[in-house]
Order: structure tokens, then C-alpha cells, then sequence
């Protein structure tokens, strides 16, 4: 028996969204800051308290939705049998760091779904948002391929020989954590110091700048020589974590999304693409790097397509009937 509803929940490190959708496609997307206060269920409670308001904003009963995905910050950690959330931009336990003002060292995120849902589907926010690509988007011919997000984490979802890779927790991806110099004040979250996301993710650039990374951007958009040092040199680091995935996977095509990317885009890809294709011909001939097709909805309908009936994702690739959605953005 096929659903009337869905329902998917996408976690960043910087906001939540809820999105309730139908056979005829999705009804409405609320939005708010993730939490990042009180106890490790606060997401999880966030989460559903966000899923019943969408639910009466469309007048459908938020009880009667029995399957919800879920595209969420990583990595993932086995608790109790259950998938839980360790994400260091979100777990102050885990970063120690002043703009994360709690002690979770998890986030217990399937156990707090599981009791009223019959279908509960996690995965990382760059393998929904690679879902969603392959599914909806620009990689719909592609089959070796790596979704990439620039936001306040850096994230991978990869795709080899039309498989989409998961790893042993469904970690896989979560390469911005390669390490990439030995620069002691670039610091992660995860505790790496020189790793991709401490060099240039949103949020640890900017803490190790003192300013927001927003601040920074427009600067050098307005030719500040300062602002456009640093981010050259965050588009140079960001290239070589790209090359260093083609040459690993033998990709031929990589899709770029996330707020940095898609709000600065015309200035950083020139530099990352110099990055990839100045570098050994054999393995980086004839690499595309594009943005991603569905922008900010892109984790939003991976989460989606992993609990959408089979005849609901064919109807949709060919309407695309996300294209007039609505979002509604709540107060923190």
C-alpha cells in the first residue's frame, strides 16, 4: 500500500529543514537554525516538533506519516544496534569550541525517530544530496561521480561504476577530513589540525579568521587584496581535496553545492578547476565541475527519493514539482 505522505527531515550544521510532500509533490519546507542547546534529543525533538507545524500548515495529520528521511551532518556512530549522529560542528563534547554550547558527544537521531515511524532512512547529507542528483539533477547519466558540498562542513557523497558508496557505518565520503598540511591553526572539530574542513569550512575558517566567512567573501568580491588572498588560498586547498578524489576514484564528473559554493561560485571555480586540470592529464582529462542542479533543496529531495515510492521519483524526474516550493523560515 502506497503512502499519501512523506516526510523528510535534512540536519546541517547551520539549519534544519522539514519538508511534507505528496504523490503530486512536495507540500511545503520549514526551516529554522538547528538547535545546538539542552540535551542530545534537542534535534531529534526540533526535528518532529518542525515536522507537525509543516503538517498543519498543509492540513495533513502528521500521525498518518508513517516513512520520513533523513539527510544529516555526519558521521555516524552505531548506538545500541541504532544509527546516532557525531557530527563535530554540531557536538560541543566532541569540539570544545565557544560556538557550541553543549556537551553531546551524540545525538541518539534513529532511536528518537524510530517510535513513530514504521520506515525511518538516515544517511549522510552528501550521499541524499548525491541521491538527489542522480535521481532529479545534473548526474542523472553519470555513473562516476562525487557530489561535494562547501558549507560550514565540507562532505563528499561518491558514486563509482553507478554505485554509491556507504562504508562500514556509512561513512564514506566523509574525506574532508583528509589531512592536507601541517598548519596548527587550522583546526576541525573532529580534532584534526590541517585536515580539507579545517582549512576552509565555513565555520572553522571563519573562527580561525575572527570574522564571519559571509564578511570576508563580499570583501574580496569587492576586490579587497586581503579577503582575496585568503580566498584563493581556500580555493586552492579546496581544488587540491577535489584532484585528490578524482585521482583516487577515477571520476569524471564532480557536483559542487553548499552556501559557500553557491554564493561565490563565479569566484572560486576558475581556481578550483586550476587546481584539477593543471595537474596529471591521464587521470583529470576531460573532469567536469558543476554546480548542483537542485541548489538548496538538493539534501531536502535526497531525503526524499530514499523513502518515495518508485512510481512517485519516475512522475517527479519528468515534473519536477519541487520547482515551486515553498519555504517558510521560522525564528530561532
Amino acid at each position: 500500500m502506497h503512502p499519501e505522505h512523506l516526510a523528510s527531515v535534512d540536519i546541517g550544521g547551520t539549519k534544519l529543514s522539514v519538508t511534507v510532500a505528496s504523490r503530486a509533490g512536495p507540500l511545503i519546507r520549514f526551516v529554522q537554525a538547528t538547535v545546538k542547546t539542552g540535551s542530545p534529543r534537542a534535534i531529534v525533538d526540533q526535528s518532529r516538533q518542525l515536522l507537525v507545524q509543516a503538517c498543519a500548515h498543509v492540513g495533513v495529520d502528521a500521525h498518518a506519516i508513517d516513512r520520513i528521511g533523513v539527510s544529516t551532518c555526519g558521521p555516524f556512530i552505531r548506538h545500541e544496534g541504532q544509527l546516532a549522529l557525531a557530527p563535530p560542528n554540531l557536538c560541543g563534547g566532541l569540539a570544545h569550541a565557544d560556538d557550541l554550547p553543549n556537551d553531546w558527544t551524540s545525538i541518539p537521531f534513529e532511536q528518537g525517530l524510530a517510535s513513530h515511524f514504521a520506515q525511518v532512512e538516515i544517511r549522510n547529507d552528501c550521499v541524499a544530496a548525491l541521491i538527489a542528483e542522480r535521481c532529479f539533477g545534473a548526474a542523472q547519466n553519470e555513473a562516476n561521480v562525487a557530489y561535494v558540498t562547501w558549507s560550514t562542513g565540507i562532505g563528499f557523497g561518491l558514486c563509482v561504476d553507478g554505485h554509491i558508496l556507504h562504508g562500514k557505518h556509512g561513512n564514506a565520503g566523509h574525506a574532508g577530513h583528509m589531512l592536507l598540511s601541517e598548519i596548527s591553526e587550522a583546526l576541525c572539530g573532529c580534532g584534526n589540525r590541517g585536515d580539507l574542513e579545517g582549512l576552509v569550512a565555513g565555520r572553522n575558517l571563519g573562527n580561525r579568521l575572527g570574522q564571519p566567512l559571509a564578511d570576508i567573501f563580499a570583501a574580496a568580491q569587492s576586490g579587497d587584496a586581503g579577503a582575496l588572498r585568503v580566498v584563493e588560498e581556500a580555493a586552492r586547498w579546496f581544488g587540491r581535496g577535489l584532484y585528490n578524489l578524482v585521482t583516487t576514484l577515477d571520476l569524471r564528473c564532480l557536483l559542487v553545492g553548499g552556501s559557500v559554493w553557491r554564493h561565490h561560485a563565479n569566484l572560486l571555480a576558475p581556481l578550483v578547476e586550476a587546481e584539477i586540470h593543471t595537474r596529471f592529464p591521464a587521470l583529470t582529462e576531460g573532469v567536469t565541475l558543476r554546480g548542483a542542479a537542485l541548489d538548496d533543496l538538493v539534501a531536502d529531495m535526497g531525503a526524499l527519493a530514499l523513502v518515495m515510492p518508485a512510481e512517485w521519483l519516475a512522475d517527479w524526474r519528468v515534473r519536477k514539482p519541487w520547482a515551486g516550493l515553498q519555504s517558510v523560515v521560522l525564528p530561532d
